[in-house]
């Protein structure tokens, strides 16, 4: 700080640079990550403005610190300013009692199966995994993989059509 007073620009930089990297994890944990970047660089503007004031007998950071709490503030105070936008009652929503019901029949469906047949269909059928990448998952071979939803499919399409209280 004291070659930065003096005018030395080499310094200066050196000196704004170890100050940014400090105001930043300085203000990641104190606030919202979108105004961290607006309070880093008002504080940087608030050092340069105020560099005049420092005295070389003193220790930089508590110096520092004090300008960076008194701009903290200021976010703050400006945050609770902020105009809040009210949700409308008429929001679309979408239901998601569907969704959730096709999950849950499947999830009961897939309990029917032997396990290796489940995870295949969910990991082929379900996941999109190709045949090859389900084969690499569980370890066993692609013709192995085909059979298990084969055989797997079919033993749904059994237990469905035995089923009475399936619409």
């Amino acid at each position: 700080m004291l070659a930065a007073q003096d005018g030395h620009g080499g310094a200066y930089q050196r000196l704004l640079g170890e100050i940014s990297a400090w105001l930043y994890r300085y203000f990641q944990r104190r606030l919202p990550p979108g105004d961290v970047d607006d309070a880093v660089q008002e504080t940087l503007l608030a050092v340069h403005r105020r560099r005049h004031t420092y005295l070389p007998e003193y220790p930089l950071g508590p110096w520092l610190a004090a300008i960076a709490k008194r701009k903290w503030i200021d976010q703050l105070r400006g945050m609770g300013r902020r105009p809040t936008e009210q949700l409308s009652d008429d929001l679309a929503v979408g239901d998601h009692e569907a969704s959730v019901m096709s999950a849950s029949v499947l999830a009961s469906l897939l309990e029917e199966l032997r396990p290796a047949q489940a995870r295949a269909i969910m990991l082929v059928k379900v996941q999109g995994y190709s045949v090859e990448d389900a084969s690499r998952e569980t370890g066993l071979s692609p013709s192995a993989v085909k059979m298990n939803i084969h055989r797997g499919l079919a033993r749904l399409t059994t237990f469905i059509e035995n089923s009475h209280d399936v619409d």
